[in-house]
């Protein structure tokens, strides 16, 4: 008897000849749609805050820009550029920032010597970049002329010596955005290193180093900065001999460079405690003293920890920089209030606009070192992702 058989069906494999094109990815999964989808409408409440958030700025932006740039004057010889003519609205008078621009960035300096000043920001310029870019050739050298020769060639410059036959000029001269650079950076520069100190002295192991260094963190972070402007600016002489009295513009700089210091320390301190003990267990057994251990192995790790706890506390001392106009000096603020009652600008939108052009400068000068810290610290950071 014939069995019947049915044919085997054999697979077959169809193999494409030539690659296939990339193709892009879903609009809905990738993009800036699937962007906004994740971080502005993930949820509810998200959804409603975002639309919170865009009213916000529809409700507050356009008027701004209004005013500060559309309606704005930019040119004109007086005051009555600035007043509204038939009605029409009259937006930020720049003409009058133009107009009193060297008064807000020299003060009182003399004309004629404000070269000197120029001198000073262009040597003070090549020392930040050269102290900034990481990959600098020569940054211990950067180091010595920032920390040495940039400092005692801008004092010699700024104030005169008559040693070297250079004219002087008085403090009380000095004003706007140089005071103002003036105080944050002697207030940066000296914070770092002294705050360091007093960190390693309240960790420290000798009962008077260690008591001596929390009472001083303890005393000066428990006052307002306004008091130790006034206590700098009237105490000081006191304890100094009967025949000298410091200039009325190094009593606000000592002031905010110990101000600045006990809070410097606090924030160097947090990041000493977050090293291991291992660290220093390591360093003890390769024979390091504590000097050396401090600085080649405890406090590059510590430093780096702190990056944003250290640039936080710099950028709130440069904003803290206009209380020195409390005691006298003339700061970028204080010129800006001087300027008006000059009658010659007076109008309902000078206050405004000379407000707004300190509040652009300090904008700028924060943010910059906000967007450099960052990118400092992801840097250092690269070698510690796994």
């Amino acid at each position: 008897m014939a069995i019947a058989t049915e044919p085997v069906a054999h697979s077959v494999a169809y193999v494409r000849a030539a690659p296939v094109d990339t193709q892009p990815p879903p609009t809905l999964a990738r993009g800036w749609i699937a962007w906004v989808r994740e971080h502005l409408f993930s949820s509810p409440a998200n959804a409603l805050l975002t639309l919170i958030a865009l009213y916000v700025v529809y409700s507050v932006v356009p008027p701004l820009a209004k005013f500060f740039i559309f309606d704005a004057v930019w040119d004109g010889q007086d005051r009555t550029a600035c007043l509204a003519d038939g009605g029409q609205e009259v937006g930020a008078c720049w003409a009058y920032v133009k107009a009193k621009i060297f008064y807000f960035v020299y003060g009182s300096y003399p004309f004629d010597l404000r070269w000197r000043v120029n001198i000073v920001f262009l040597l003070g310029a090549v020392g930040i970049a050269w102290m900034l870019w990481l990959d600098a050739p020569r940054r211990n050298l950067g180091a010595f002329y920032f920390f040495v020769i940039f400092p005692i060639a801008s004092f010699l410059l700024l104030r005169g010596s008559d040693t070297f036959n250079i004219e002087r000029v008085d403090t009380s001269l000095w004003g706007g955005i140089l005071v103002t650079l003036l105080v944050s950076l002697v207030g940066i520069v000296f914070s770092l290193p002294f705050g360091i100190l007093l960190a390693l002295g309240r960790r420290s192991k000798l009962p008077v180093v260690r008591l001596v260094s929390v009472i001083f963190i303890e005393i000066v972070r428990g006052v307002p900065l306004i008091t130790v402007l006034f206590m700098a600016n009237t105490m000081l002489p006191l304890f100094l001999p009967g025949n000298m009295s410091p200039d009325r513009l190094l009593r606000p700089l000592v002031g905010v460079a110990l101000f600045a210091s006990a809070y410097m320390a606090e924030v160097v301190r947090g990041g000493l405690q977050a090293i291991p003990k291992g660290q220093y267990e390591g360093a003890m057994s390769l024979g390091l003293g504590y000097w050396q251990m401090m600085r080649l192995i405890i406090l590059p790790q510590a430093l780096r920890i702190v990056i944003p706890g250290i640039v936080n506390t710099f950028i709130g001392l440069f904003k803290d920089t206009t209380l020195v106009s409390i005691v006298g000096i003339f700061d970028l603020l204080k010129t800006v209030e001087a300027t008006l009652v000059d009658p010659t600008w007076a109008t309902p939108v000078t206050r405004a606009t000379g407000y707004a052009f300190a509040a652009i400068f300090y904008f700028i000068c924060c943010y910059g070192m906000s967007r450099y810290s960052l990118a400092v610290e992801r840097r250092l950071a690269a070698g510690q992702k796994r």
